[in-house]
């Protein structure tokens, strides 16, 4: 079960969050759905909607042209990210080394899909950003400064897809039980 908290009150560690924990990118419906792991991934405010003083709150992710995650992150509007703090490091590695267009690989993963505010995410998961893609685009070789990170990190030149979604939801497992 799920509780749903402002995006203020959730506080990280950026590096930590996306580069040591893992998270799952999710999208789709119950009829047809993927996940991917990532690591690499961004957050805070960027742009503002109908007053200077309403700041964006944004999570911003990068995905390989190759990645079947990449062709339905295309065609939809809202996705997830779901944190798993420190443990499901076997299945999102699973996820991670894994296409979908292979099969089911979430059930294969051992993850439990719940579906939502039109998108999915994880039964397993700590946390959740619900968002909504606000833009999209190609990493550039053009734009990098440092043509080192060229190098080792696109040596086959496919540069990664980046997504900006506006947080629209942030949902905490909630571990106080239903007294009710």
């Amino acid at each position: 079960m799920f509780k749903e908290i402002s995006v203020e009150k959730f506080l990280l560690n950026p590096p930590t969050f996306f580069g040591d924990d893992w998270l799952t990118l999710a999208v789709g419906n119950e009829t047809n759905h993927n996940a991917m792991t990532i690591a690499w991934g961004n957050i805070g405010a960027l742009w503002e909607r109908g007053t200077h003083a309403n700041r964006l709150p944004t999570m911003t992710c990068y995905v390989r042209p190759s990645r079947y995650t990449k062709e339905m992150m295309d065609e939809t509007e809202y996705y997830t990210f779901s944190g798993f703090g420190t443990t499901h490091k076997k299945e999102l590695g699973y996820l991670g080394s894994h296409s979908g267009r292979d099969g089911d690989k979430i059930s294969a993963a051992g993850l439990t899909p719940v579906f939502g505010d039109e998108t999915v995410w994880f039964e397993e998961a700590e946390v959740v950003f619900i968002c909504r893609k606000l833009y999209q685009a190609p990493l550039l070789e053009s734009g990098f400064v440092d043509k080192e990170l060229v190098k080792f990190n696109y040596p086959q030149s496919d540069f990664h897809e980046m997504y900006i979604g506006e947080i629209v939801k942030v949902l905490v497992k909630d571990l106080e039980p239903d007294n009710g």
